[in-house]
């Protein structure tokens, strides 16, 4: 489409998921050292407890950098940065860029609503019916060979870890997105600010600040379960029970600030480059 601006024309959700996972994989190239050195920090002596009197191996997040570059190298901090690529690509892309959608399809009105809250409803029996045959299929474990014994090892074994994964995910979701929405909105309600960076910035700083709150004790417990050695916990519950009695509840606030520097400096550089990158694919299909 020829003339007008970017502004004056709707972006479609395609541009929105394509925009937002775009966006994604800018921010986890420039944020990934954080997550790495959040990461070691959260799951620092759990292996091998330390004993008393001995020194952590790191300290604080910039020190857990400067340590892992002495000792592993300036490579070892964007370890696992193509995975994170591609869980941006179809993860991000679509929390994201499917927000401002549902956000409308829920205020349509009560027969849509209606209708996606049955289409929800029908799709969590499918995954309590599927959680069911996975319990089930440990008892047939047993009678397999070899080599079947094998693939279900590899199956169960990638699936370690999903549901408290998955409820990290949904609360990092509703704090993250809800949040910078909101406080977008009062931004350009009063007047503050125009819909520009230093508007997007502000929201996004916002947004970072409140998701580490709310997300880093599931985040916590999640990081633990999933590095974790085969029979350590009986699952994340216990998990959580354990920090608490052996740690004491400031445990589940372990590396906050390098949480908060990765969520909020990854929120800041994920949404500004996704508001600029949807502008410029607009302004290109129109130009």
């Amino acid at each position: 489409m020829v003339g007008g601006r970017a502004a004056d024309l709707a972006p479609t959700t395609a541009v929105k998921i394509f925009s937002a996972g775009t966006a994604g994989c800018v921010a986890d190239l420039v944020t990934f050292p954080l997550d790495t050195a959040k990461v070691r920090l959260q799951v620092q002596g759990e292996s091998k407890p330390l004993v008393k009197g001995q020194r952590a191996e790191y300290r604080g997040v910039f020190g857990t950098i400067f340590t892992m570059v002495k000792t592993e190298g300036p490579r070892s901090l964007y370890s696992g940065l193509v995975a994170g690529l591609h869980r941006q690509m179809s993860f991000a892309s679509i929390r994201i860029g499917m927000y401002d959608t549902m956000k409308q399809l829920y205020t349509r009105g009560s027969e849509s609503t209606s209708h996606l809250l049955r289409e929800t409803g029908c799709l969590m029996c499918r995954f309590y019916v599927a959680k069911q045959r996975c319990e089930a299929s440990q008892d047939v474990f047993l009678r397999l060979s070899s080599p079947e014994k094998e693939k279900c090892s590899y199956m169960f074994a990638v699936l370690t870890g999903c549901l408290p994964n998955i409820t990290r995910n949904a609360i990092v979701n509703c704090s993250e997105l809800v949040t910078y929405d909101i406080m977008k909105e009062l931004i350009l309600k009063y007047n503050l600010m125009t819909d520009n960076m230093p508007c997007h910035f502000t929201a996004a700083f916002a947004a970072g600040f409140c998701t580490t709150i709310v997300a880093s004790p599931v985040d916590v417990i999640k990081t633990r379960f999933m590095n974790s050695v085969p029979g350590q916990y009986s699952g994340a519950v216990n998990c959580a029970i354990t920090m608490l009695i052996k740690e004491g509840p400031t445990a589940f606030y372990k590396g906050f600030v390098p949480s908060f520097l990765r969520l909020g400096s990854w929120n800041i550089v994920m949404f500004v480059s996704y508001e600029q990158i949807k502008r410029a694919v607009m302004r290109f299909q129109q130009s």
